[in-house]
């Protein structure tokens, strides 16, 4: 059961897409704003958690792999053009940036494959070596899925105490555009490693 715990502590918390993105939102001011979003991170691996645990892995088949990558790329790729995008205020020194919902959460972390290297190891594999059966499955994809809301939070309350260390709004434009690349990257690397190599597996 701690083996369950470290590997989705150590997947869910490292940096990534959606982590990236609450790390801007605490830069930005949007915390409190983006409370919704974090709850859609954790209702999409809820999700991903119960399907898995009662289904298996049957559902994911490698064109399915293939087609979620894809979409996740785009989805990644608009958000960070968003972020690039954001306006500021120069007068009132705040942020015009366009604020994340409970949509954007649910969206990004079904289509980010890294909610499936999150899920289905645990689900298919480490759910059934620990005898988790049953509603013990239900029990523990809540569980699974309050640490999921965790991660992003945690990397929006740090961004949050890095903006009280800037105070000109052009840092944080640099800082936008800084984070809109690394999303950008992001979903290059995801292209490269889950769309491009199924792609040439076929």
């Amino acid at each position: 059961m701690i083996e369950i715990l470290a590997y989705a502590f150590g997947i869910m918390y490292s940096p990534g897409p959606v982590n990236l993105l609450s790390l801007n939102v605490g830069l930005n001011g949007q915390f409190k704003s983006s409370v919704g979003f974090f709850a859609g991170v954790a209702v999409a691996m809820l999700i991903m958690f119960l399907t898995f645990g009662y289904t298996g892995s049957w559902l994911i088949s490698e064109r399915n792999q293939l087609l979620i990558g894809f979409l996740g790329c785009l989805y990644i790729g608009y958000l960070a053009y968003k972020i690039g995008r954001a306006n500021i205020d120069l007068n009132n020194t705040k942020l015009k940036s366009t604020k994340l919902n409970f949509q954007d959460g649910l969206l990004m972390q079904l289509l980010n494959p890294k909610g499936l290297i999150a899920t289905l190891p645990i689900a298919t594999v480490q759910f059934p070596a620990a005898h988790i059966t049953g509603l013990q499955i239900a029990l523990w994809s809540v569980l699974l899925s309050l640490m999921a809301f965790g991660a992003p939070s945690s990397y929006s309350l740090m961004g949050a105490r890095m903006s009280k260390l800037v105070s000109k709004p052009r840092y944080f434009k640099i800082i936008n555009i800084t984070m809109s690349l690394l999303l950008f990257l992001v979903a290059i690397n995801i292209a490269a490693e889950h769309v491009l190599s199924a792609i040439s597996a076929f």
